[in-house]
């Protein structure tokens, strides 16, 4: 049982490594948390976060100078952002001397997840495999009183096609017998069960220390504990494990496109709108700020709200993809595509789901035959069908870091950095940094705008998992307390 106890004095501290753009630390500051430091190695998304957590980045000059990696490990940790690979920091004795002897309650961390991916290699020897285990070396040196790790969860399912183990398995095995070890609960969270317009599905290693554990009566379980447990049962898990957060939505009270974008239109803040609850909270949220940022942030416009350029070629597939979702033409469909053949098949069958004639929700008609139709489809044929037109009613896709794979549900584009945020539950006043977007083989080297966006823990998941190691880790202080004072 967890003893309840007055708040402890001092701020609960956080080290965020892999931080990215900052998605858990943003949530973990909404919690309560103090950041200690942030390791990230890209210079890209540690703007972004040196800008919304550090100080508004005025002169360009002056962040490039401090993320020059000329610039010092030490000088950099000064101000609690390290833009580095994790290794240069586990070379510096000092710091990490520093950081133990400053007893961190909390380290997280999203090792990046592509060499875990389903949809990648899924290579064991695939270099990005290895960063999780700096992290545990990392935790090893710094011994926090709790550690959280987060990936897709394609993390957990073992390399079958190279005979190996799971990442997720081995990771748990890792921190379980550790020195210091830690009792550690696996959890699969969805994002929209965590007040998140998003169906976001994604795994995570909660551990707590295994004394401070012991001194509140924490067990965990070796089975994957599932936030959708609420809706659909489990035998397994008769109740939530003490190390899972509690999901705050489900069923028909999940949160839905409507929710996080209605408010908005191609020119910003829709003049005529009202608001719902979700988005006035995304729009005037400015907790986690230090107080010198938010006067100048309330003031300001809508930023990252740039539409992207279209050929009316690329729209009028767009148009199609929203017809076939008013039409309830199955998705599938978009397979066939670049195929006259089964185009002309599928359109021909006498219980198609066509519905003519072909009208975009933007009122153009885009054919008034099924001969029609068919010249449109093989015109506009294309080998992407990743693409999907979003519904109002329903929560979004996954956000993923190519932007062209989401279509708005009304208009004839693709979405901006600023509304895939509001599906992350990233409130208005986090400006992100650096360019918008990238191609080519620089994908395998930048971190720009939209994949900052896609690869972040939403902040209200962080939040949620952020308030319930609180909760433990001050009645753990509390208890220590009470120990001293009777010793």
């Amino acid at each position: 049982m967890i003893h309840r106890g007055r708040s402890m004095s001092r701020a609960l501290t956080y080290i965020d490594l892999f931080a990215g753009c900052g998605g858990f630390s943003l949530g973990l500051e909404r919690a309560g948390f103090e950041l200690a430091l942030a390791v990230e190695k890209s210079p890209m998304a540690s703007e972004t976060f040196f800008h919304n957590f550090v100080e508004r980045i005025l002169e360009p000059s002056a962040w490039t100078e401090f993320a020059d990696p000329r610039t010092s490990v030490r000088e950099q940790a000064a101000r609690k952002l390290v833009v580095k690979e994790l290794r240069s920091v586990l070379e510096s004795k000092k710091l990490l001397a520093d950081l133990r002897s400053r007893e961190i309650d909390l380290v997280v961390g999203g090792p990046p997840c592509q060499g875990f991916s389903s949809a990648g290699k899924r290579n064991p020897d695939d270099t990005r495999n290895r960063l999780p285990w700096q992290f545990l070396e990392f935790v090893s040196a710094v011994r926090p009183k709790a550690v959280v790790i987060e990936n897709v969860s394609g993390m957990q399912h073992d390399f079958k096609k190279h005979g190996g183990e799971s990442p997720f398995q081995l990771l748990r095995t890792a921190l379980t017998t550790a020195k210091p070890a830690y009792i550690v609960q696996p959890v699969l969270l969805n994002a929209l069960h965590y007040g998140v317009p998003q169906h976001r599905p994604r795994v995570m290693l909660i551990a707590v220390r295994a004394d401070v554990a012991r001194s509140l009566g924490l067990v965990a379980k070796a089975d994957v504990w599932k936030s959708d447990f609420g809706t659909i049962g489990s035998v397994l898990f008769p109740t939530r494990p003490q190390l899972a957060p509690r999901p705050t939505n489900s069923g028909d009270n999940v949160l839905t496109v409507a929710d996080a974008i209605s408010d908005l239109d191609a020119g910003g803040y829709r003049a005529a709108a009202v608001p719902g609850k979700y988005a006035r909270s995304m729009r005037s949220d400015v907790s986690w700020m230090p107080e010198a940022m938010k006067a100048a942030v309330r003031s300001r416009t809508l930023q990252n709200h740039i539409l992207r350029d279209h050929s009316d070629r690329v729209r009028d597939r767009f148009r199609l993809y929203q017809y076939f979702r008013r039409a309830g033409v199955p998705f599938r469909a978009l397979g066939i595509l670049s195929k006259p053949k089964e185009v002309r098949e599928l359109v021909g069958q006498k219980d198609s789901h066509f519905v003519l004639p072909a009208i975009a929700p933007d009122g153009k008609v885009l054919a008034r035959s099924r001969a029609d139709l068919i010249d449109l489809l093989i015109s506009l044929g294309t080998k992407k069908h990743s693409q999907r037109a979003l519904v109002w009613d329903q929560p979004s896709q996954t956000v993923m870091s190519i932007p062209d794979d989401i279509v708005h549900p009304d208009q004839p584009r693709t979405m901006t950095v600023r509304e895939l945020a509001r599906f992350q539950s990233f409130p208005d006043a986090f400006e992100f940094r650096a360019k918008q977007t990238t191609g080519g083989h620089m994908r395998k080297l930048d971190v720009p705008q939209y994949t900052q966006v896609a690869n972040a823990v939403p902040p209200r998941v962080a939040e949620a998992v952020g308030l319930m190691l609180k909760k433990i880790l001050e009645a753990s202080s509390a208890s220590t307390a009470a120990v001293r004072r009777a010793s």
